[in-house]
């Protein structure tokens, strides 16, 4: 099995979109759609893992004050308002997302970070030039696990450290039950009861389905070892919130 396919984080998701050239077309569309309503989403539907959670895995992540950071899919700024909260220098900061919609959401919530359009892929940024690294809850949405890694080690400096947020299913079959009944059926409508939004609602079913198609976490820790990251690790609170964290040498 080659690269290419061995860390992709999931398959094509038809008919969401047909071949693997639309993903990021598709993405930015619904994100876009959906941009004005995710502040909402998140603050309410997603147990709570807002600004206090954030916080909490960045501090043990080894996020300090005086650090620069960039925020990898940032879309609204959720985790990067938590960083700016930890190292107390908005200024420090650097946002990278690949919609514009959610783009100027976080520009609105945090406009004293730098904000650029993006994605992971292919960063639009110098090499060297961030202490830390952070992505939130965004990992299904790379094109390839390596590549976007590569991209991550080359924008951090010698001893930069990066954590990537992420849901993953739990272990156990009741586990998994009650985590396929409340994105699957609970999330989309709760969506769509505080939001009134058919883009949203339709966001959430999507979300479900790369949930539940998500490469294992072994995969992912493959991929970072070998984008030549070090130490890389996997961290599980409540069973299902997974924090990776590496370093560059």
């Amino acid at each position: 099995m080659d690269n290419d396919s061995r860390f992709k984080p999931h398959e094509v998701l038809a008919p969401h979109y047909a071949s693997a050239e639309g993903k990021q077309p598709f993405l930015r569309r619904v994100f876009d759609d959906s941009a004005p309503h995710y502040e909402r989403i998140a603050s309410w539907g997603f147990f709570g893992t807002g600004n206090w959670y954030r916080r909490w895995a960045l501090g043990r992540a080894g996020l300090l004050p005086g650090m620069t950071v960039v925020d990898v899919a940032a879309g609204t700024g959720i985790t990067a308002r938590a960083a700016a909260a930890i190292i107390g220098c908005p200024e420090a900061i650097t946002c990278v997302e690949p919609s514009l919609g959610m783009l100027r959401e976080s520009e609105r919530q945090l406009p004293q970070a730098r904000h650029l359009q993006g994605g992971a892929d292919a960063l639009p940024l110098s090499d060297e030039s961030f202490d830390f690294l952070s992505m939130g809850f965004a990992l299904r949405h790379v094109e390839n696990l390596e590549t976007a890694f590569r991209e991550f080690r080359r924008v951090l400096k010698p001893g930069g450290r990066l954590l990537i947020m992420d849901i993953t299913k739990p272990d156990g079959a009741l586990a998994n039950r009650l985590i396929k009944f409340y994105f699957r059926d609970f999330m989309p409508r709760f969506t769509r009861l505080i939001t009134g939004s058919a883009e949203a609602t339709y966001l959430m079913e999507y979300y479900w389905e790369t949930l539940d198609h998500m490469v294992d976490p072994a995969r992912v820790l493959e991929a970072l070892t070998a984008a030549g990251l070090e130490d890389p690790r996997r961290h599980v609170e409540a069973g299902i919130f997974s924090e990776y964290t590496a370093r560059r040498s």
